[in-house]
This record gives structure tokens, sequence and C-alpha cells, in this order.
């Protein structure tokens, strides 16, 4: 997908929609949106933000949290209808309700809750859950024990100096090259405890912040210094403490690694893996390097007792940078780039918000016949404008006038197959029997698929195998389940889709197999695809396709 999202009070521009030479014949679809708000497509999906799948607890929170940054948002702005705030409310409780399956009897939570006799919780989504459900109280009904039961159950991990001891799996592992795990995750759930809030004068807290001061303190005396994850944590830990010496002295030392470029600001990770397509477009980042970019956003608008200037001025440039990484539903390509994202653009929004005198235009035109006009004005501002774009590829201006500020986003989608040498997963998939022989093969098959991973790091994150179905024919679900005996965390069974979760994939082939049986008889089967992917890291993936057996004459068995 290819996009340009722009702020800018009033302009002309062109824009030049180009596909690449290996795309998929007659594929191509384009749209052009017009926006007043800045959180206006995240607003109308939040429960489609992400393109994967909700079967964890961690996707449950990416659901769930987002509802309160928009409430908050549009009460900070005076823009709540009546409307929105009922269907905010309604999501709240769908997932407050559902994130209770993935709670411990010790008030902890985990990725999959208390099964396979995976009996720790995760300190990570812990802090995670009791922050949102702590900030939802004033949206919902949260039963106060679950909040009193997870803020102990973290005290028990805070060590004598301050700092968490990490159980369960610790955030993207590709953030982890060069980060002190214990300080990471200590800033992270002090960030967590502040933002509940808990004030810091609270035990907790104040020993959470002494871990904090005392790590900085060594990363500044120290050659090696601070991962610019981790570093971008404690400065949004120290703004949020109102430590305003610390927060400047961190972000000082964000700069020097910035990324500058066409106006905006950004930060990435050490040893970024390799691009696997050269692509006409610049591809979204990465999870890792959107999340900590938007903890930046964050330390900037949280100054005390508000942002100046300055501050605000250097989160716009961020900004402008973040709004392009964001897909066509408002969201980002994982979970936590998407709630640490939105919540930060939640925060600018509000700092930076006015209402419009007058109304803005704007127009897009080809340089044939097309051409289509919107207006925005306070009335309409959360409304999404949409127009689909008739050429493709195409040559079309954009320009704006009048007041106010817009966001436009031109949606460019296009499907290709990359070359099999670059993916950094080993796939493949096969069907037993592989010919039609038998008498039953017409009717019944197994699907074999065998995968490790062969990419840049020595293992994968948790990754989700997408198995979809030949038509015609649908998943025998006893033998998907019996998948969670070996090495699977999780299957579901969904929209002719069976999705495998996987903890980790490493360069030790994984063998997995499951039965599928013909529902309804197909003439002339097309193959369907498998697609394996690394959660955080989305663009890590490989497909690979399968026919059935009897493809080719199965609609006369």
């Amino acid at each position: 997908m290819g996009k340009n999202k722009l702020l800018y009070p009033s302009l002309t521009l062109l824009l030049l929609l180009l596909l690449p030479p290996n795309v998929v014949e007659e594929a191509a679809r384009a749209s052009f949106s017009v926006l007043g708000d800045i959180l206006g497509s995240a607003m109308r999906n939040t429960q489609n933000l992400l393109q994967m799948p909700y079967g964890c607890g961690e996707q449950n929170m990416a659901r769930f949290a987002p509802n309160i940054y928009v409430l908050d948002y549009l009460n900070e702005t005076q823009q709540l209808t009546a409307e929105l705030k009922s269907k905010a409310i309604l999501y709240l409780n769908t997932g407050y309700q559902r994130q209770l399956l993935y709670k411990h009897f010790d008030g902890s939570y985990s990725t999959f809750g208390e099964h396979r006799g995976n009996s720790e919780g995760n300190t990570w989504l812990t802090a995670f859950v009791l922050k949102s459900f702590a900030q939802a109280r004033g949206y919902i009904f949260i039963d106060e024990a679950h909040i009193t039961e997870a803020l102990t159950w973290l005290a028990q991990k805070q060590k004598s100096n301050g700092c968490f001891r990490s159980t369960g799996t610790l955030l993207n592992n590709a953030i982890k090259g060069g980060v002190d795990d214990e300080v990471t995750l200590s800033a992270y759930i002090t960030i967590a405890l502040l933002e509940m809030p808990l004030p810091v004068t609270h035990p907790v807290v104040r020993n959470a912040l002494f871990c904090l001061d005392s790590a900085w303190k060594s990363a500044k005396e120290g050659s090696q210094g601070s991962h610019v994850y981790t570093k971008a944590l404690l400065a949004y830990a120290f703004a949020l403490a109102g430590n305003q010496e610390r927060r400047t002295e961190v972000l000082t030392s964000l700069y020097e690694e910035a990324v500058k470029e066409d106006n905006t600001i950004h930060w990435t990770r050490p040893q970024k893996p390799r691009l696997l397509t050269e692509d006409i477009y610049q591809p979204r980042a990465p999870s890792a390097e959107v999340e900590m970019t938007a903890y930046v956003i964050l330390a900037h608008v949280t100054a005390q007792p508000a942002p100046n200037p300055e501050d605000l001025k250097r989160a716009t440039s961020i900004v402008k940078w973040i709004s392009k990484q964001q897909n066509c539903q408002g969201g980002f390509s994982s979970t936590q780039d998407t709630v640490v994202a939105l919540h930060a653009l939640s925060r600018y929004g509000a700092a930076t918000f006015t209402s419009a005198r007058k109304a803005a235009q704007v127009t897009i035109q080809s340089s044939g016949t097309f051409s289509t006009k919107f207006q925005v004005e306070n009335s309409n501002r959360l409304l999404l404008q949409q127009v689909s774009l008739p050429e493709v590829p195409g040559e079309y201006s954009m320009s704006v006038t009048g007041e106010g500020c817009v966001y436009l986003q031109t949606s460019l989608k296009y499907n290709i197959l990359p070359k099999k040498d670059e993916f950094p997963f080993a796939l493949e998939v096969q069907t037993l029997p592989q010919t039609c022989d038998g008498p039953k093969a017409h009717t019944s098959f197994q699907i074999s698929l065998s995968v490790s991973y062969i990419g840049s790091r020595p293992a994968s994150n948790m990754a989700i195998v997408d198995v979809k179905m030949v038509s015609g024919f649908i998943p025998l679900k006893p033998t998907v389940k019996m998948l969670e005996r070996s090495n699977v965390s999780r299957t579901e069974v969904s929209n002719n889709h069976v999705l495998i979760y996987l903890d980790k994939v490493t360069n030790e082939t994984l063998t997995l197999t499951f039965t599928v049986l013909q529902d309804i008889p197909v003439r002339d089967l097309k193959p369907a695809i498998v697609k394996v992917y690394d959660y955080y890291e989305t663009d890590e993936f490989a497909v690979a396709e399968y026919s059935a057996p009897c493809s080719k004459d199965i609609g006369n068995a």
C-alpha cells in the first residue's frame, strides 16, 4: 500500500500513483480521503485498526485502549456526541469482559491466559491491562478488585533497587539488541502507573522512579549509553513524573540520534532488517520504530504545566512522520505501535486543537475529466469523506484553500508476490495425499505445513500462520485443536481461515498437520494461500500456496 498523509493549512500538490512491474493484473485500486480531525480515521474504525486477527490478550487490549483515548480526546475538545460515546462504551464493555479470559488467579494477565500449563503472568501485559482498566473507570464499570490485584502482583515484582523483574515475554525482540530489558520494562511499568494515574509519592512509583533515575545516570556516565527505545520510554516517564530536568536531558540525547528528512523527524533502531523488496513507495516503518517515535511525541506534549511552543513545533514534525505510517483504517502495523501512536496523536490533537471559524475546501482532480470537491468545517470535521480514484496508475493534483486543518490520505492497494528467496521464513505446504488417489481423496485430505525462520535475527517474535481454505472445504476442528498439544500457543478457525499462533519460530523446522473435509463440491478449484508472518515485524513474512489433490475434477465427485 502506498499513501500520502499531509498536514498543511494551504497547499497545492501533485499526486503520482505508480505501480511496480510485478503487480497482479487488475488488482490495483485507490481512494482519496479527507478528514477534519487527526483522529477521524481511527474513530471510525476502532474495531478494525489492525489488519490481523484478534486472538490473544494483547490483541484484545489493542482493541480496548484506543477507545479510551478517543473518548478522552473528544471530551477535551468538546466534540463528543451521544452516538460516538455509545459506540466507544460498547466496545469498552465488550473488551473488558473478553480481557478477563486472559486473567490469572493471582491477578496478573498473560497473552493466552491460564492454559497449557502456562501458570505465569506477563509483567508487561499486566501493566498494560492495569493502567487501561484504571483509565476506563471514568466510562464503564470496572471491578476494583481487578485493579487492586494487578497492582499488588506488579508490586511483588519490584526489586529493592526499584526496578521490576520480568516474567513472560518482553515486548518485540527487534528492540532487544542493546536494550537493558530490566530498565526498559521498568520504564514501561512506571509509565503505566503514572498514567493510571498514581502520584509520584506512591511507594511503588517513587521506588520505580529511583530505578529509572539511577539507570539514566549510569547511561550518561557510561560509554555505551542507552538504546534509543529505552531513552524514548525514559523521556516520557520523566515527563509524566514532572522531572523536567531529566526529560530535557533525555530528549537532547535522543535528538542527537534522530532522522531528519522532508520536514519530519523520527527514530530508527540499530541493526534494522534489510528491506525485502525494492518498492517504488517508501514502506511503512516497523512497529518498534513507530512505537518509540510516538513515545517522544508524548514526552513533548506531556510537559508540565503545559507544552511550550518549541515542544509543539518539534512534536508537529514527528507527527507528520507518524501519520504517514498509518494504514487506511487509522491504525498501524501491530498492537503496541497502534496503541502508543494513537495515544500520542490524541494528546497532540488535544494540545493543538482549534475550532475553525471558516471552512476549508479540498479539490482533487486528474489530468483528464475527473474532479471532486470536499468541504471541511466544524460541523463535519469528524466525517470521513472519500472518493475512489478512477485511474491507477494515474496523475492527480490536490489543492486546499480556506481556513482550518485538514488531513488528506491517499490509499493505494495492489497485490504482488515477492520472490521466494526474499522471504525471512521458509514455508512449505503439502497435501496428503499429494495426488488424487484413494476413495476419499475427493472429500478429505490433510494439510501439512513446514515452517522455520531464516531471517536476520536468532528467532522471530510470536508468529501467526494463516491458512486459507480451498473453496468448498472446511477444517476438521478437532485436528486443528490438537495442534495446541505441540509448540502451538493457540488456534482459531475464522471465515474459512485456520489461524495458528506460534510463540516464536527458530531455524529448526516445525511441522504442523491438520485435516480438511469437503463441505460443498466446487468445480475447477483454484489454489489457496498460506501466509506466515512475524506478529511485531509484519514486513517479515512468507507465502506459499497449495491445491486440493483432486482440484481438477472435484466437482464431478
